[in-house]
């Protein structure tokens, strides 16, 4: 992408001058080849992208807990109150994210981690506050390891070429999320995926996604600038009418062709006043008297190995694309990113709305201009915004944003050319960690099949000394996790 050198500061009025200087101090915008307004529209893409967790984390967070009570009290799921929190949360941490470690990497409530904590409440005698309880131990654990400076060191003991296969896995894996989230591939009848509806794009919210897909390829191939943004807001746009002349609503196994996650429709008021009983919903002695010491170990440990990797991968993939790599693989400011999104899970858990991290959707941003922290200010802006106004965000519906995650996807792929695929010494435990993160919808999962093939393609060669110990330490790890069922069977935890 074409880089800008910002406005000559000269020709700008004093007070816009002073503004400017210090942004340029702050945040080295023009060094990194940006200027404000890609910053800012960076942060409007990345938000856009992102802004479906706001529907998906209160419903998957909206179930009862053991006891038969539910997130932020009530006798029915309390969904504004989590969506309110969830913005919160969101806006905050991508804000310090982007004023602290200047990086363009904006942070919410991750998928697949809530999940796991919706799972947790389960167990006998398990609350809500108890589950948020373990996210938040899982975090001061994060955060101690980030002090300690064996994060970061993890972090760097990763190979090279495993951190450009891990960003070229988690590109096919952005676009594998779009096509899904869009409605373009779905479940299969006697195959595990289909394309479209029985193979037809016989859908209007098919054709918003295509039609959006199509603006946003067109306007990149022309050196349009603000191709993502454009294409979300086309999207929306012709989302809108159609809503508006079809009245198709949600989707559903009675209505295969309406909308997949939000309806495309004005509400009758865009303001609404934010509910924030999640906040301070936590316990951290309930889980140890619930279920034991070992069982909070094991559950913690689950989480986290997740949470630990799915950050650097997302660290590593951002960082490629943005271009602010080092000649040795190393992102600028890596402790930095790494305490923020630490503490971004210990936030998640006190606000009750499950372990906040870093989202691989940020990407979408860097691909739109954002190289600075500034992007994930605008970004926590937004969400800060959202807890009064998610009702106007809730417009812009899944087919619409999905098209700029599968262009994102192609743009991070680029970089698999920089893998020595003749060398079957990196390209077998590369392919084997690219080829996992899309297939098991995991990032994690792709990062530890790398790792531990890597470690034994090195045994094999001879070449145990070559590989970093903590590379040793990691594929063990590792493999405790993958063989962490039967392992909560033994322990009567599951």
């Amino acid at each position: 992408m074409k880089k800008t050198t910002g406005a000559d500061p000269v020709k700008q009025p004093a007070a816009e001058q002073m503004s400017s200087s210090f942004l340029e101090r702050y945040f080295k915008i023009t060094q990194r080849g940006s200027s404000l307004m890609q910053e800012v529209r960076g942060g409007i893409v990345t938000f856009f992208s992102m802004v479906y967790i706001l529907v998906l984390n209160p419903i998957i967070l909206s179930g009862p807990d053991s006891t038969g009570a539910f997130l932020g009290g009530g006798a029915e799921p309390n969904i504004p109150a989590i969506a309110a929190a969830t913005a919160l949360i969101a806006g905050i941490m991508s804000v310090l994210m982007g004023a602290v470690a200047n990086f363009p990497i904006a942070l919410a409530a991750g998928l697949g981690l809530n999940g796991m904590i919706a799972g947790f409440v389960k167990l006998p005698g398990m609350t809500w506050a108890d589950g948020m309880g373990i996210v938040v131990i899982e975090g001061i654990v994060i955060v101690a390891l980030v002090l300690t400076g064996l994060r970061e060191a993890i972090f760097k003991a990763v190979p090279k070429f495993m951190r450009s296969a891990i960003s070229v896995g988690i590109g096919l894996f952005i676009a594998f999320i779009g096509l899904v989230n869009a409605g373009i591939v779905r479940p299969g009848v006697g195959t595990p995926v289909s394309f479209a509806v029985n193979g037809s794009i016989s859908t209007w919210p098919l054709v918003v996604f295509v039609v959006a897909l199509l603006c946003i390829i067109i306007m990149m191939v022309r050196k349009i600038k603000g191709a993502l943004l454009f294409g979300i807001i086309t999207g929306t746009v012709l989302a809108i009418i159609i809503e508006n002349f079809g009245h198709l609503g949600n989707s559903g196994t009675d209505n295969p062709g309406g909308w997949g996650l939000t309806v495309p429709a004005f509400p009758g008021n865009p303001i609404q006043v934010p509910d924030f009983s999640t906040l301070g919903q936590f316990s951290i002695v309930g889980p140890f008297q619930k279920v034991g010491v070992i069982a909070v170990v094991v559950l913690t440990f689950s989480i986290m190995l997740a949470d630990f990797f799915d950050t650097l991968g997302t660290m590593v993939a951002v960082g490629t694309e943005a271009g602010l790599v080092d000649e040795r693989g190393q992102v600028p400011r890596t402790r930095h990113i790494l305490l923020i999104d630490s503490l971004g899970v210990v936030a998640g858990g006190m606000g009750g709305v499950s372990t906040n991290t870093s989202f691989v959707e940020s990407s979408t941003g860097v691909a739109e201009g954002a190289r600075t922290g500034v992007a994930s200010i605008v970004t926590g802006i937004a969400f800060l915004l959202a807890t009064f106004l998610s009702p106007l965000f809730a417009i812009v519906p899944t087919e619409a944003a999905a098209p700029a995650l599968v262009v994102v996807g192609f743009l991070i792929m680029q970089q698999v050319v920089e893998i020595e695929w003749a060398d079957l010494r990196t390209a077998i435990p590369a392919f084997m960690a690219i080829v996992f993160m899309p297939f098991t919808y995991s990032i994690t999962v792709g990062i530890g099949i790398g790792f531990i093939v890597h470690v034994i393609v090195e045994l094999v060669l001879g070449n145990a000394k070559k590989v970093h110990p903590l590379m040793y330490l990691m594929s063990a790890v590792f493999v405790i996790y993958f063989a962490l069922e039967p392992i909560t069977r033994v322990l009567g935890i599951s």
